[in-house]
């Protein structure tokens, strides 16, 4: 992680994801491990950005631990959250409060 940049956090070494430490908008440059990435939505304070590209099915780690599964690639820099992660643990709701269910591809 860069310390250059204070706007956002990384909370152990291990971990794919970084924190939001004020709210990022999109097209707005941050430096993740020392490499810019222009982000490509809105990140609120608090919420995760992935710091190197996570593919779909491999675990996301926040805090040294894992905190759920990537649903779909997630590129570097992309807000992670809700719609491309799914947690091992919990469901995971929409906003119309139904669970989001993972469907087998066809």
């Amino acid at each position: 992680m860069d310390a250059g940049d204070r706007r956002i956090l990384v909370l152990d070494p291990q971990d794919n994801v970084a924190v939001a430490c004020v709210d990022l908008t999109a097209g707005e440059r941050v430096i993740i491990d020392g490499a810019p990435v222009v982000l490509e939505r809105d990140v609120p304070t608090g919420h995760k950005l992935a710091r190197r590209a996570i593919a779909a099915g491999a675990v996301v780690l926040k805090y040294g631990a894992p905190i759920g599964r990537a649903r779909v690639d997630i590129a570097p820099g992309a807000y992670v959250h809700t719609h491309n992660l799914k947690s091992d643990y919990i469901p995971t709701w929409d906003r119309e409060g139904k669970e989001m269910v993972e469907t087998p591809e066809t």
